[in-house]
């Protein structure tokens, strides 16, 4: 996909944020749009569909944390990349950040040309997406690698685009020890800087929502998928 077809919706209160890192990706080719709280940001994601959306934490009528959990159950947005880019950089934070359905937590202050590189990371999947996956069955559940969708027993789930790549990746081998650092590389990509804990926090969600004995902990190694 080309740059000029790319849409990032940026979402902070702050004006001189909006103008900076707006000003700095339409440099690189991206179209830009922009809203200054929570709820503006749904409406125009609704409005827009963009492909990623740069976010805020912290922001009046509704903040970042909100706006991407709301913005997740909407079904045509749910594979929509979401990064906050927030001054809050406590753990527990970021934690709660990827709880959200966010793909990426982003520290301010953060240099412009810095901030660009982790974007083209994020964005290098819309071209990864163009390549055809196989679907795969395993057991009761059935994973559309196309449609993002999961089939469990009848029953279809919905899950955010970080959680549905770890399950597709852990999932098509089933019984097969994937390194943490295997899992960063494919899921997030090596360029993208994430929390110790993020994958811990993405297992755990699969787990409440499609089985808590089918992902199994190797402790100091990874995670496998196991029937």
């Amino acid at each position: 996909m080309k740059k000029k077809d790319i849409k990032i919706l940026l979402v902070d209160d702050e004006q001189d944020i909006l103008e900076i890192v707006g000003y700095n990706l339409a440099q690189e080719g991206y179209r830009i749009v922009t809203a200054s709280n929570g709820r503006d940001a749904i409406v125009m994601a609704k409005k827009e569909r963009p492909h990623l959306i740069i976010m805020d934490v912290m922001m009046p009528e509704m903040d970042g944390m909100e706006a991407c959990e709301n913005i997740r159950k909407i079904p045509e947005l749910s594979n929509v990349i979401i990064a906050f880019l927030t001054a809050r950089n406590e753990d527990y934070s970021q934690v709660a950040g990827f709880d959200a359905g966010a793909d990426d937590y982003i520290a301010k202050p953060i240099k412009p040309k810095l901030l660009v590189s982790r974007v083209k990371a994020l964005l290098r999947r819309l071209n990864e997406d163009s390549v055809v996956n196989e679907n795969i069955t395993v057991g009761d559940i059935e994973i559309n690698r196309e449609e993002y969708k999961i089939i469990q027993e009848g029953i279809e789930i919905i899950l955010p685009r970080k959680e549905f790549e770890l399950f597709y990746l852990l999932a098509s081998k089933p019984g097969k020890v994937f390194k943490r650092e295997e899992i960063l590389d494919k899921v997030w990509g090596n360029e993208v800087i994430v929390g110790g804990r993020t994958i811990d926090v993405h297992i755990r969600k699969l787990r409440e929502k499609i089985g808590e004995d089918l992902f199994k902990t190797i402790k100091g190694v990874g995670y496998k998928f196991e029937l």
